[in-house]
Parts: structure tokens; C-alpha cells; sequence
């Protein structure tokens, strides 16, 4: 979730050194954001602080350097600031794990795709509207991007929740497959190999947690991945 939005932005654009930056950036950046996480769902421990106030430093320095190489970037702080409040929100509240929380992660991470778009060559600023300041934010296909990971991520969370800490709960298994097999109409109209992959998540998400429910929490991390592979992979077919 991490690397795959970024990366597909990245390529499908043109990659530039600057993407380099920019997933050194939200890579830090997140690690200061679980760091402070953790703090504060530890009622701001002393303990916990070191490790946030160096990500924190970090991830300043480098977003820095960042915006004075790409100053436009900075038109992005407001749509992503919301995101991050809202999730150390839930954190701050012991809720990290909640439904409302992988929802705000997913959205941001998604959103990464477009910021990426917009440092390749095929990115820009360039139209009219609201978000002509956004770099790539008017870029149709940077959109499309985002929105069919945003969809794959959304089910990663109920389908992992299945396999893990919602194991044996029929209500979030009936969640899982349901939002599995809606979403496969709508990705078909994005292309039909992207919608037979979808179709294979659908069928994964009823079958795996009913028929290998003990999966340890390892094998389906690694299924995870080579599902995110395969499907940057198609994505950089569209």
C-alpha cells in the first residue's frame, strides 16, 4: 500500500529522479506516522517520543528539499492534512485498527498516485478548475489509476480483517465477498483483463477464509504482495 501507488503514478507518467524523492518522502513520513501513532495511543508514554521526533526530522528535511525542487507540491498539504489529523484522531482514541481508519489510510495512499503522475513527464499542472494547482490532479488517466487502487486496497482491508482479526465472522465475511463482487462491474468497464483479476480477488475473498482459514498471518502478507505486483502490472498495460 506503501510503494504500489507511487511506483505505478510513477512509471505510467515517466519516471523522474524526483519520484525517488518523493517515495522517500511518504516512506518516512509514514514511519513517523506509525511512531505517532503508537505514542499516542500510549497516552503520550516518554518512551514512545524518541523514535517520533527523529521521523519527524526526517521526514521534514526531506519534504524540504522536496518542495524546493517542486514548490506546487505544497498545494497538496491541504487535501492530505485532513487525512492524516483524522487518523491520529483514531489512533489517539485506540481506533487504528477500526473500518473508518484503513478507509482514511487507503484514500491517502491512493491519492499518491496522482501526486506522482504530476512529477513525470506526462504530469504537469496545466487546465482550468479547482485543482489546476495540483500537479497531475488534472489528469484524467492519473485518476483512473488511483481510483482502481483505491478499490483494490478497500477490499485488501476486508479480505486481511477475514483472515486475521475478524477470523470466523460471518457478518465481515459477507461484507468481504459482497464488496468483492460489486466492484467487479465497474472495473470491468476499465478493461477486461483488469476485471477478470478483480473477479479472481472475488472468488479468492469467499474461498480462502472459509476453505484455509488457519493461514498464518506471513502467507497472506505474501499473497498480498504478488497480488499488488500483478496488478501495477496491469495497470501499466491501460
Amino acid at each position: 500500500m506503501l510503494v504500489l501507488p507511487p511506483a505505478v503514478g510513477a512509471i505510467a507518467s515517466g519516471i523522474t529522479w524526483s519520484h525517488l524523492l518523493l517515495i522517500a518522502v511518504w516512506i518516512v513520513g509514514y514511519f513517523g506516522f506509525f511512531a505517532a501513532g503508537l505514542w499516542m495511543k500510549s497516552r503520550r508514554r516518554a518512551r514512545y517520543w524518541p523514535p517520533v521526533r527523529a521521523y519527524a526530522v526526517a521526514t521534514v528535511a526531506l519534504g524540504a528539499v522536496l518542495i524546493a525542487v517542486h514548490p506546487t507540491l505544497a498545494w497538496w498539504a491541504p487535501v492530505f492534512a485532513p487525512l492524516l489529523a483524522a487518523s491520529l484522531w483514531f489512533s489517539a482514541r485506540r481506533a487504528d485498527r477500526s473500518l473508518a481508519n484503513d478507509a482514511v489510510t487507503v484514500l491517502a495512499a491512493s491519492l499518491l498516485t496522482v501526486v506522482a503522475w504530476g512529477l513525470g513527464d506526462a504530469g504537469g499542472t496545466t487546465g482550468d478548475g479547482p485543482f489546476a494547482r495540483l500537479p497531475g490532479a488534472t489528469a484524467p488517466h492519473a485518476w483512473l489509476l488511483a481510483a482502481v487502487l483505491l478499490a483494490y486496497f478497500a477490499g485488501t482491508v476486508l479480505y486481511v480483517k477475514t483472515m486475521i482479526r475478524e477470523r470466523g465472522n460471518r457478518r465481515m465475511w459477507w461484507a468481504s465477498v459482497g464488496y468483492h463482487a460489486a466492484i467487479v462491474v465497474p472495473i470491468v468497464w476499465v478493461g477486461l483483463p483488469l476485471g477478470a483479476f478483480f473477479a479472481l480477488l472475488a472468488i479468492r475473498a469467499a474461498l480462502v477464509p472459509r476453505r484455509w482459514p488457519t493461514l498464518s498471518p506471513r502467507a497472506v502478507g505474501m499473497g498480498e504482495v504478488a497480488a499488488s505486483v500483478a496488478l501495477g502490472a496491469l495497470l501499466l498495460t491501460l
